[in-house]
Parts: C-alpha cells; sequence; structure tokens
C-alpha cells in the first residue's frame, strides 16, 4: 500500500460544495480584496483563538514582520527565537533590521528551552519568539514570566500550532501578539498562501491592519510607509469554511499520532514525540528520532511510503545567515536533531491501514537490522 505524507483531497472535499457557493456569491458581489468575507473570517479566528483580535494577511512570514514593524522592532534590536525551526520565522527579524539571536530548543519537545533565554539577553532584546513547532505548543508560562521580568514582548509564531494549548491557553492568545500561516498544508490552510495576526492589543491590531494595506486607515489617506499584504477574500471564503471543520480535524491528528506511539514504541532506536504535561498539541507533523534516519526514509520509501525531514539544515548553518558567523558545533542540540528526525504521514482523513502498513515497514527494517546483527542504537 502506497501512503502519501499528505492528501489535501480528503479535506477539500469535506468543504468543496460550501467554497464553490461562497465563490459563486463572490463573484456577484466583486469584493475580492478586504471584502465582508475577510472580517467575517477575522471575527470567526478571533474566537476560535479564544482573543480580542485577528488580522488577515498575505503569508505567515507577513504576519510575523508586520508584528515586528507594528511594535517598532527594527535595526539595532535583537529577538530570540531558535535555530530549529522553518527559516522564515529567522527570516522575518531580519526583514525589518533586526538581529535573531538562536539558542536551543528541549530535545524533547522540539521547542523553546527557557532556561536558555537569560544567557542570550543583552541590552538589545527587544523580544522572545518561541516557536510552537510541528503542532506542540512552546512551555509558555515561564516565557511569560521572563518577558515581563526584562521588559520584553513575547511573541508567538503559531504558523504549525492552529488550535493547539498550552496550560490550558490557545496558541495565538498568550503573547503579545502570534502570527499564524495558512499555507495549504497547514491544520488550516487556505487554497493559497494566507496568514494572520492575533491580539489582545487593541491598539496593535489597528497598526497591523493598517501597515497591511499600505499604511492607510482611510483609503488614498496613508499615514506611515505601509505594505501591500492582505489576505484575499476567495482564501478568507476556503479558511471560514474549513474552520468549521479544525476541531474534528485536529482530533483526528491526535487519534493517528496516538496510533503511531502506540505501535512504534520500543521499535529499534525511535524516540517517539515527547508531550509535556499541560500541553495539547495538534500534530501538525507527527517527528519522530533514529539515528538510522537516511536509512529508514530510504526503505519507506522504497515501500512506497512517503516521509519528510523538517528540517535537515538548522539556521545557523544556511548559507543564508553565513555573514553571522555562526559554524557547525554552535548549537549541537539543534544539529543533533537535524540529522535524526523525519516526520511520518499524518493528516485528517488518514486511515489505521495506512497507519499500519508505515508502522509495519519500520519494523521490518529494525527487524532486518537486527538480522544482519547490525547494533541497535540508543538515544
Amino acid at each position: 500500500m502506497n501512503v502519501p505524507f499528505l492528501d489535501l483531497r480528503i479535506q477539500t472535499a469535506e468543504v468543496e460544495a460550501e467554497v464553490m457557493a461562497g465563490v459563486q456569491d463572490l463573484l456577484k458581489r466583486g469584493d475580492f480584496v478586504l471584502g465582508d468575507g475577510v472580517a467575517r473570517f477575522e471575527a470567526e479566528f478571533a474566537a476560535f483563538c479564544e482573543c480580542d483580535h485577528s488580522i488577515g494577511v498575505a503569508s505567515g512570514f507577513d504576519a510575523l514582520k508586520l508584528i515586528f514593524r507594528a511594535m517598532d522592532i527594527g535595526p539595532g534590536d535583537e529577538v530570540i527565537t531558535t535555530s530549529h525551526t522553518f527559516i522564515a520565522t529567522a527570516l522575518a527579524i531580519s526583514s525589518v533590521g533586526a538581529s535573531p539571536v538562536l539558542i536551543e530548543v528541549d530535545p524533547d519537545t522540539y521547542t523553546m528551552d527557557p532556561s536558555k533565554i537569560e544567557a542570550a539577553l543583552t541590552e538589545r532584546t527587544k523580544a522572545i519568539l518561541p516557536v510552537h513547532l510541528y503542532g506542540q505548543p512552546a512551555e509558555m508560562v515561564p516565557l511569560l514570566e521572563l518577558a515581563k521580568k526584562h521588559g520584553l514582548k513575547l511573541i508567538e509564531d503559531a504558523c504549525q500550532a492552529h488550535g493547539a494549548r498550552s496550560d490550558g491557553r490557545r496558541a495565538g492568545s498568550i503573547g503579545d501578539a502570534a502570527a499564524f500561516s495558512f499555507y495549504p498544508g497547514k491544520n488550516l490552510g487556505a487554497f493559497g498562501d494566507g496568514g494572520a495576526v492575533t491580539t489582545n492589543d487593541a491598539t496593535l491590531a489597528e497598526r497591523i491592519r493598517t501597515l497591511r494595506n499600505y499604511g492607510s486607515a482611510q483609503k488614498y489617506f496613508h499615514d506611515e510607509l505601509g505594505e501591500n499584504s492582505r489576505l484575499d477574500t476567495i482564501q478568507a471564503l476556503v479558511l471560514s469554511e474549513k474552520l468549521k471543520k479544525l476541531e474534528g480535524w485536529n482530533i483526528e491528528r491526535r487519534a493517528a499520532a496516538e496510533q503511531y506511539t502506540k505501535q512504534l514504541c520500543g521499535v529499534g532506536d525511535i524516540k517517539t514525540p515527547t508531550t509535556r504535561k499541560g500541553a495539547e498539541p495538534v500534530f501538525h507533523l507527527y517527528v519522530i528520532q533514529t539515528k538510522r534516519r537516511d536509512e529508514l526514509q530510504e526503505h519507506l520509501k522504497a515501500q512506497g511510503i512517503d516521509s519528510l525531514i523538517h528540517y535537515p539544515v538548522p539556521v545557523h548553518l544556511q548559507k543564508a545567515y553565513s555573514s553571522k558567523g555562526w559554524k557547525k558545533g554552535d548549537f549541537p542540540q539543534t544539529e543533533q536533531l537535524a540529522g535524526n528526525i523525519l516526520s511520518l504521514p499524518v493528516f485528517p482523513g488518514i486511515t489505521d491501514a495506512q497507519i499500519e502498513t508505515v508502522c509495519e515497514s519500520i519494523r521490518q527494517f529494525y527487524e532486518k537490522n537486527v538480522e544482519t546483527g547490525q547494533a541497535q542504537l540508543n538515544f
């Protein structure tokens, strides 16, 4: 049985009729940019995230960038984040002229290690940017305490965590502001690019609304140098329909993760995801660790099973950041993860049979290694 890494057709089929009806209505109205559908989705998403404001923008990257701009974070400033993340996290900091300051993640949860924060602080530090990576919410309570203690902004990169909770609070409602991505493969994905900022700060929300629209709160009157970063109405319609399904889809992801963890427990040197106490992940990705990652991935590929690596090159080793002087060995924990992590198929609609196929293939890989006398490696 072939198993795809992701099958968006299942989700699309569940909302296709409603989306097409909405598009037909939109074609009659013609409010394609910042139309009524955008305002409606913004209100719905704010309610879902249990916060006061949601502002639709063009992407998750733009959501982060606009948060920094609205907070007046720019040249000469520093933002603390992690090296184990998608590069957009760091690029958004760089895009406003600020500098990313990288720290290690917890090797079990893949999220920011709060114990590393204070050693990274300087007089130029303006914000802490934890990433709710793979749908695992960061440990926000100590981060809130640190931000308050040092007078820093706390910004959530929630681009992979739609619906996750940290100690009872929704991702996107905990820090001063949060960024979400609606890239098609996300737990809540559009039919193209899209993003949103969530916040409980009315003043910040209003400034981001202005910045996303050429710095204009009133048409043809421009109060500052803004940008064109607006969520299209058609994407807002798609997201509104998908949002109705999101809780159920996240439940399916958790169930799939539970099946994987149960079946892979004790298999070879595999380390399954760890959920810390107080966290409610949404498993945007199901990521295992194994020192035989590359061999295992090739084995799965030969069996018709797709898998991916998120992310093979840490931020500090990316060529784009070579001018920073970071080098191999600077973040050993992150580098070890980059060499060991493998993301297995997980998506709403994945079947028990598909999960069993993946797990059986993994078991066969390790059984073959035992038969050939190859040693089992443990973390």
